[in-house]
């Protein structure tokens, strides 16, 4: 008996030397990260950067890899069901993680289904035209909105995510009943209102290359302060908005803590690098780092928060 025990003892301390030893050696091939939006858009230009940054620390090349639909969520809940939790794959989670659940019924948890790593960043958002576009001002497109109730095109990432969520409280805060336009991401929208197919198109700074361009007329940003296009903020012109859009990447569910700690530490030295660094201002974006233990805490608080800010704007799934 007491052999068989010791034998049982030994294979215990053998499999977590296994464990400890995998962790150590890690990674041993490429890595991928999932970017739930189409290639092109804002948070593929700013993930495409910081892969490749954090490549060297890493000691492995970062691929991306990009995955658009479902309001973003369709790369990482795919991630979540059928992708080892090995430290090879890898997603960005967007805000909307915490608010589709209360929208639509969905077959993944934000909470259970993903291991929190690293938060890094967070979106600058604005409301942007063409060029000849009548539209001068904000307040120029919303009173045209309220003229023509249902006419005003706008184009989002997708139901659900905050350009979509923004412009459902701008015409719940002025009375404008806008017409929603989803798309798969920033790039297929772009192109849209590039073309005339939709009037404005509501996202992050992915429109900033058209503004600087001139191609595009930049009316309002939803920050607490002007970015560097000097676009007047939504505060500015009288209508109490203020939002920004933190992310962060995850792992399913399941990752060995010893990867979790080696990705997180890597992540950041990535996040710090002078070359992000200057990503960030190029796109007008946050620095926001979460360590991994406050980036899950910070995923349950906002989780019960955005049922909030759904239920405020009338798109609480009803039970």
């Amino acid at each position: 008996m007491n052999r068989i025990l010791t034998s049982v003892a030994a294979g215990f301390v053998l499999a977590l030397g296994a464990v400890g030893a995998a962790a150590q050696t890690f990674p041993t091939k490429p890595i991928s990260l999932i970017v739930p939006w189409p290639a092109g858009g804002s948070t593929d230009t700013h993930l495409r950067a910081f892969a490749q940054v954090a490549s060297k620390y890493v000691g492995q090349t970062i691929i991306v890899e990009n995955k658009p639909g479902a309001g973003g969520m369709l790369g990482p809940a795919n991630m979540a069901k059928t992708a080892k939790p090995d430290g090879y794959t890898l997603s960005q989670l967007a805000v909307s993680a915490f608010r589709i659940p209360h929208m639509q019924k969905v077959d993944w948890d934000p909470l259970k289904d993903f291991n929190y790593i690293i938060g890094i960043s967070g979106y600058t958002f604005g409301v942007v035209v063409k060029s000849d576009s009548p539209f001068k001002t904000l307040n120029d497109l919303v009173a045209w909105a309220k003229a023509n109730p249902g006419k005003l095109s706008y184009g989002s990432t997708g139901n659900g995510t905050s350009p979509h969520l923004l412009m459902e409280e701008l015409g719940m805060k002025t009375g404008a009943q806008l017409l929603h336009v989803p798309f798969k991401g920033n790039a297929d929208s772009t192109q849209a209102l590039l073309g005339g197919h939709i009037m404005a198109q509501s996202d992050a700074t992915g429109w900033g290359r058209h503004v600087d361009a001139g191609a595009f007329r930049l009316l309002v940003t939803f920050g607490d302060k002007r970015t560097k296009w000097n676009a007047p903020t939504a505060k500015e012109q009288g209508i109490d908005i203020v939002s920004y859009s933190p992310y962060g990447i995850v792992s399913p569910a399941g990752l060995d803590p010893k990867i979790r700690v080696f990705l997180h530490d890597a992540f950041k030295k990535a996040l710090d690098d002078p070359d992000h660094l200057k990503m960030l201002t190029q796109l007008d974006q946050v620095y926001w780092y979460k360590s991994s233990d406050d980036y899950a805490k910070w995923g349950a608080e906002t989780l019960k928060a955005e049922r909030a800010t759904i239920e405020r704007i009338g798109l609480l799934l009803k039970q």
